[in-house]
């Protein structure tokens, strides 16, 4: 049996099945310059566009073994600012995912990614392309300080056991923190959010092509560092269907009640039952991926003063237009309404954003690739964000690749 993606805690492959390969050495290093609107404000009030020059070593690993399949990524980077040299930063991104089956029918997941970055829309993916989950439970990073020091993690572990031939059951625990080292960066967000939680689903497979199952999740959110610490506990049961047109193609529901508890210092408990519920597509084909979800659940703030209801909707398309040209689009909506209506640090917002990217190979290890980022977003009484609530980033990057096999 397959896992169904509300309970998978992987997101979709963006790759194409045609390229799809393990126990390989991948390495390289990117050269990238871009231009980039409002990177500050000056002291008129007036925001301060910049040329930023980046360097990104790369390194990848992916090995497959009779019950083993670990993929381990880690791309350190070094990021130059022309005019607002104080920004200069180097940069770290790690990734490890590790499958292992324990025995014929108990596998073990485990996924781990650390990322240490001083502009978010400065990432080590070179397709720049929108990440989609179907997952019930996905890390809240849609509130996005531009320009400033964040340090990210975000962990899972996941143990499934098929008991019969149409039946699973499975137990996950995850974990994400999203930091902020230099408050006076992030003026009216918290310095630091976190969420703990764990779950379990029972998974029934009808036909081939047909899934339903049950899962039960507890997560605690907190946050701090807006002068009002605040600490949400949340209950979730959610039912859930996919279908499987085949194995790259799939689609997939949940919903159900979720019931929660704010503390929140120098603020009265409050408590309330909402419902939470979201859709996921997955295509994987030879020449095209396309991924896309809608959720709408109890979430942490991301930097906001406490957990939300949030609202959210994600969309990426990955194009082979040619041998040698790909191309990429993703677009983004969110919105995070605070779940505690007392507060006064704020009570909310949205943000949008969309990105698209052209790849040319030159050669057989070299690339050149064309980017283009918009980014908007409105929150309240969020200094570090209603300063310079629009971003505009145009990027050339440079590439070299190349690939050696392991031993197999």
């Amino acid at each position: 049996m397959m896992t169904p993606a509300p309970v998978s805690g992987e997101g979709y492959s963006m790759g194409f099945s045609s390229e799809t390969r393990s126990n390989y050495l991948r390495g390289g290093l990117i050269f990238s310059t871009a231009y980039q609107s409002d990177v500050t404000t000056g002291t008129n009030g007036q925001p301060i566009s910049d040329v930023t020059y980046t360097i990104l070593p790369t390194i990848s690993l992916d090995q497959t073994r009779s019950r083993l399949h670990w993929v381990f990524t880690y791309s350190p980077g070094f990021t130059f600012y022309q005019k607002t040299t104080s920004l200069n930063q180097a940069n770290q991104n790690l990734g490890v995912n590790l499958r292992y089956r324990l025995s014929p029918h108990v596998t073990l997941s485990l996924r781990d990614t650390f990322q240490q970055s001083s502009s978010v829309l400065n990432q080590p993916n070179t397709d720049l392309q929108q990440p989609v989950s179907g997952g019930v439970s996905v890390p809240n990073y849609s509130v996005i300080a531009p320009n400033a020091e964040v340090l990210t993690n975000t962990a899972n572990a996941t143990l499934t056991y098929q008991f019969a031939a149409n039946a699973m059951v499975g137990a996950s625990g995850t974990f994400g923190n999203l930091y902020y080292p230099n408050q006076s960066q992030v003026l009216g967000l918290a310095n630091n959010s976190s969420s703990k939680g764990g779950s379990g689903f029972y998974s029934h497979r009808l036909s081939k092509m047909h899934y339903i199952g049950v899962t039960y999740q507890y997560q605690v959110f907190s946050a701090s560092g807006t002068g009002m610490p605040s600490e949400t506990h949340a209950q979730s049961v959610f039912g859930f269907y996919t279908i499987y047109f085949n194995p790259t193609i799939s689609l997939s529901f949940f919903g159900g009640p979720q019931y929660s508890s704010t503390q929140q210092l120098g603020v009265p408990s409050s408590q309330g039952w909402s419902p939470g519920g979201g859709t996921s597509f997955g295509w994987q084909g030879r020449l095209t991926s396309f991924a896309a979800s809608y959720s709408q659940t109890i979430n942490d703030g991301g930097g906001l003063s406490g957990a939300v209801h949030a609202s959210s909707a994600n969309a990426s398309l990955h194009q082979r237009l040619t041998r040698k040209l790909s191309g990429a689009l993703g677009a983004s909506y969110s919105n995070n309404s605070v779940l505690d209506a007392l507060t006064t640090v704020n009570g909310g917002g949205h943000t949008i954003q969309g990105n698209a990217s052209v790849q040319r190979q030159l050669g057989q290890r070299l690339n050149l690739q064309l980017q283009y980022t918009r980014l908007h977003q409105s929150y309240s009484n969020i200094a570090a964000i209603s300063a310079i609530p629009d971003q505009n980033r145009v990027a050339v990057n440079i590439s070299y690749q190349f690939m050696r096999p392991l031993g197999r």
